[in-house]
Formats: C-alpha cells, structure tokens, sequence
C-alpha cells in the first residue's frame, strides 16, 4: 500500500507543478492585459479630453476683406536730386589786374556782352600804344627798303648795259647784283616785321577788350565773388568771380536713380516732383535723358537722370532738393489685387496644437519636380489669394503683373470684379 501510494504521490507531483506554472502564467499575462486595457483606456480619455477642450477652446476669426477693383495702374520708380538750370557758367578773368568796377550783383539780369566788371586798363592802353608804335616802325623800313630797293635795281641794270658795252667789268656788274639781292631781301624781312607788328598790335587790342569781363549768355547773376580793388590773377585754376545761369523759365532736375531701378527708367516718360518750399504743390516733368556714367555715394551706385522742368511762374530755384515721381509703366483698365491681400496668410489655430487653418485649406502642394518645373516658368508672379466664398475663406492661385507698391495688377486666376479678398483675420472666442 505504502509503495503504490508513493509511487502515486510521485506520479501527481509533476502535474501539480505544471498546473502550478500554467497558473502563475496565466496571472501574468491577465495581469499585462489589465495594463493594455488600461493605456487603451487612458488613451480614449486623453483624446476624449483633448477633442472636447480642442471644440470648447478653439475660436471663430472675423475676416477684414476687400473687394477685387477695375482700375488704371501706374508703376513709379522714386529718386531724389536738385534742380538746376539747363545752362550754368562760371566766369573768370583771363588776365590780372586790378579791378576797377562791378557793374553787377545778385539776381541781376544780363545779356549777352553785357559788361559785368571792368579791369584797370592803364597798362594795356600803353601795351596798345606801344604795338601801334612799332607796326609804324616797321612799315617805314618797309618804305626805306623800297627806296634801297629801286637805287639797286637802277645801278645794276646800268652796269649790264656797260658790260654790254665792255666800259665795266663783270665783277661790278656782280657786286651791282649783289647789292640788289641784298635789298630785296631787306624789304622782304621788313615786310615780315609789319605782319608780325600787325599781330602784336591785335593782341594787344585783345587784351584790353578782355579788361572787360562780359557775359557770354542771357541770363542771371547767381554768384558774385569780386569787389571793385580786388586784384585777380589769371591762372588754370583762376578764381571764380561771377555764375550766371541761363533762362530760369526753363529748368531742369537731376535725380540719383538707383542702379535696381534704371532699367525701367527712359527718355520720355512722364514724372511729377515736389519740393520742400511748396509741399502740397506737384510740378511735372519728362525724363530727358539717363546717363550711361555711374556714380558712387558711399558704396551704393546710382545713375543721374535729367528730367526738363517749365518754370513759367518762375516758383522753382537753383539747387532746390526735389523727390521724383517717375512713372515707368501705365496699365489701364484691368483687375487689381491689393498687396495687402497678398500678404495675408490664414492665422494659426492654436499655438500648442499646431494645426493651422492654413494647414486645413491649403491645396495640395505639388512635388518637388513639380515646384522645380514651375519655378523655371516664372513662379515669381504667382501667388496664393484667400477669397471668401459662402462665408467661408478659399485659397485661389493667381498670376499678377506690375505693382504700384499699394495694388498689383491681376494677370489670370479664378478671380472677378467685386470678388472678397481677405487682408486680415481677427480671432473671436466661440
């Protein structure tokens, strides 16, 4: 009995172990269910949670929009500069002196040969004097020359009539010759003498007309730089002594154009300016020309324009600073966006969220390729508009044209007159 009961008790030993190990199993993977279940659970909630604080938390926006216009567009480009007078002259004295008179001074109006100031003549009128003196001089040794031309001409042709008639020898008819060769020659450089008189007597008489400083155009005294004593030495780089501008009724303004700007800057277009004397008075103008020179003002690079002014009513003045309005493109009668609206972009939702309205009505972005492709066709004139349509903001893909800094020309895209852009939204708690 006792053996068979061990050997039973040996046999149940294994099978009470296996049940054993199949329960504490079992015990652990209801207990690593129980824990999925949980997360499962704690997951649902914290959706739940966040779905419900998303709803109640998020806001409704009140949209600033406006509407699609038809109108005319001008492109301006800006530059500032001075005007000037179309024709300015610095006037120096060509000789030195001493000035004896003014006969001019600010603003004053002058004609041509107009006789602004006047040297001491004392010394040119002797200069004169003595050009006179010697162009007499020299025409008497042309006279005297003459007559010791005739004498020699007279002996030597009796001579060769007494050769002729062998009284004289041939070395007396030679000497004869020599004498009247001599002469001749005499006269000649005494000729020369008179035209070489002639010229310094013209010089001379030039020098004294320049003691007379003279306008060389009508016009008007800007500047005045000289008084009656004042001595002025002529030089290469002689002292300024009188501007004097041309017509005032004809003026002309010169602006710095910048170097991004110059391409769209030529003669002939049309530009209105002002200047700080008369703020809320516009003069126009037309580009006359665009200097091919650059010029360099502390490493930014620009290129002069001149523009032609009327100055009828003689209001604008020498070196007034003006800013220019130029206008380098005119296009009528077409749809225009405002820029305002090209800026807007929809407002995000919630910042801790990340989503975003435009996330949520943003059209499909194309592929990489795609972008590529449509960047080398000129991706840079189009754009994204958001338009409201039944109260609701939809995203429209537009191409647009030149801009005037406030409104930009529509070229294609599905938008009409009166059509809503939004430039703005504002949030408003649901």
């Amino acid at each position: 009995m006792s053996s068979t009961d061990d050997n039973r008790n040996e046999g149940t030993t294994p099978d009470i172990a296996a049940v054993l190990a199949a329960a504490g199993g079992s015990a652990r993977q209801s207990r690593r269910g129980k824990y999925v279940a949980a997360s499962l659970l704690a997951l649902v909630l914290a959706g739940g949670a966040y779905a419900w604080y998303a709803s109640s938390s998020s806001s409704s926006y009140r949209y600033t929009t406006v509407p699609v216009e038809r109108g005319d567009l001008n492109v301006i480009v800006t530059a500032t500069g001075s005007v000037q007078p179309t024709t300015q002259v610095d006037i120096s004295s060509e000789l030195s002196g001493i000035i004896r008179s003014v006969n001019v001074t600010y603003n004053s109006p002058v004609k041509t040969n107009d006789v602004l100031a006047e040297l001491d003549t004392n010394k040119l009128e002797a200069d004169v004097q003595s050009a006179r003196a010697k162009l007499a001089s020299a025409k008497a040794n042309v006279l005297k020359a003459d007559a010791e031309l005739s004498a020699a001409k007279v002996k030597l042709d009796r001579l060769r009539s007494l050769v002729d008639s062998r009284v004289s020898s041939q070395q007396d008819l030679d000497a004869a010759q020599y004498a009247y060769d001599a002469a001749l020659a005499t006269r000649q450089i005494n000729e020369a003498t008179v035209l070489s008189s002639e010229a310094d007597l013209k010089l001379a008489e030039v020098d004294l007309g320049k003691a007379k400083i003279v306008s060389p155009i009508d016009g008007v005294v800007l500047t005045r730089d000289v008084d009656p004593g004042a001595t002025v030495a002529s030089s290469f780089s002689a002292p300024v002594l009188f501007t004097i501008a041309g017509d005032l009724r004809q003026m002309e303004l010169q602006v710095a154009v910048d170097e991004a700007d110059v391409g769209q800057v030529e003669a002939g277009q049309k530009a209105t300016f002002n200047v700080d004397a008369y703020p809320d008075r516009s003069f126009p103008a037309e580009i006359e020309t665009v200097r091919f020179a650059s010029e360099t003002t502390s490493n930014v690079i620009t290129y002069k324009a001149i523009l032609s002014v009327d100055n009828e009513d003689m209001l604008l003045r020498p070196g007034m600073t003006a800013t220019a309005d130029i206008t380098v493109q005119s296009v009528e009668d077409v749809l225009l966006i405002p820029n305002a609206a090209l800026r807007y972009s929809p407002p995000a939702v919630s910042s801790s969220s990340g989503i975003s309205l435009n996330a949520l009505f943003r059209p499909p972005r194309p592929s990489r390729a795609g972008r590529s492709a449509q960047s080398g066709a000129g991706s840079a004139d189009e754009r994204t508009v958001w338009v409201m349509r039944g109260n609701q903001p939809e995203p429209v893909d537009v191409q647009t044209g030149p801009t005037d800094g406030r409104n930009t020309v529509l070229r294609s895209g599905d938008l009409k007159e009166g059509d809503l852009l939004i430039t703005d939204a504002t949030a408003v708690s649901s």
